[in-house]
């Protein structure tokens, strides 16, 4: 933690009060030595010395005219982990009031949306998969599955704890706990006719298991690689796994890595039903809200460990 002086913005600058930002698991990588020379990752890396950056929801202090923005806008943009912010006006999004909370706009929901209705899709009767269930994408995971005409949503998770919660509180059918007994078993027992759709953010043997479960048809969308992000050893730039060619041949599956940025219009799509779902009181954002910025190192570590419930916010 450090003091400096206020940014003073320049002329395509909008200056920012930082209220809340995330804390993403993803930090891991991003700081991790040689991240700059990866292609393809949809956040920026981090070099010794830079401050650390994650999507954050701030009052606008000034900005110039040209911008559109006037003093007191709520806008979102990836220049957390400060109190202020110099921001590109471009990188800057205004909130309106879609959702009631606006807190909530810092949701992984969309990514779960996007990856359910364009890179694995939901169909009416499926059975559906979602790995890291707990997590800020996985925790609204059953809710759309089951919107999408799910007919049972299985998630993973670290804990019996979580595991319970998962079925109380976030409508999942079934919950799969990491380390008790074969992943791979554990995932046949709570879907015995196999599953159609899987949404994974971890890899490794979860991974290989969703394979291994697949029925003929089925669609799979890798969103993540936690089992190596947030690995003890490494750079956590690397997820090995080792999957069997038949299934995926015979089964007629298909695997695809996905990314949500590359469907921008899913986010206006998801926060449309999140807003009207969560003011019906059908959902709620499940989330953990940590005061105080002083605290934010505590928090990455504690995403990084698994400790964490939903989505990971820091008010500043």
């Amino acid at each position: 933690m450090v003091s400096v002086p206020r940014p003073v913005p320049r002329a395509d600058e909008v200056l920012v009060r930082n209220r809340f930002f995330r804390v993403s698991a993803a930090i891991r990588m991003m700081i991790s030595e040689g991240a700059k020379e990866v292609e393809g990752v949809p956040f920026p890396a981090l070099s010794p010395g830079d401050t650390l950056a994650e999507e954050a929801l701030g009052e606008v202090v000034s900005a110039p005219i040209a911008t559109g923005f006037s003093p007191g806008d709520l806008v979102a943009h990836r220049y957390g982990f400060r109190d202020f912010a110099a921001v590109p006006a471009n990188d800057c999004e205004r909130v309106g009031d879609t959702l009631p909370d606006p807190v909530a706009h810092l949701g992984h929901g969309w990514t779960a949306y996007a990856a359910l209705t364009r890179g694995a899709p939901v169909l009416a009767g499926d059975t559906v998969f979602i790995s890291s269930a707990a997590g800020a994408i996985g925790s609204m995971g059953a809710f759309i599955a089951h919107r999408l005409g799910a007919r049972r949503v299985i998630g993973s998770t670290s804990s019996r704890e979580k595991a319970d919660r998962l079925i109380a509180e976030l409508g999942y059918d079934a919950a799969i706990i990491r380390g008790a007994g074969s992943f791979l078993l554990q995932l046949r027992e709570a879907a015995p006719e196999g599953v159609d759709v899987v949404l994974d953010s971890v890899g490794g043997e979860q991974l290989r298991a969703a394979v291994m479960t697949a029925r003929r048809g089925a669609r799979i969308a890798v969103i993540g690689a936690l089992s190596g992000q947030l690995a003890i050893e490494g750079t956590g730039r690397c997820a090995p796994v080792e999957l069997d060619s038949f299934p995926i041949l015979l089964q007629r599956l298909t695997l695809r890595g996905y990314s949500a940025d590359d469907d921008p219009d899913a986010r206006k799509e998801w926060n449309q039903l999140f807003g009207k779902a969560l003011k019906a009181g059908e959902t709620h954002f499940p989330h953990v809200l940590i005061q105080g910025i002083e605290r934010a190192p505590d928090a990455i570590c504690e995403v990084i460990r698994g400790q964490c419930w939903g989505t990971v916010i820091v008010a500043v």
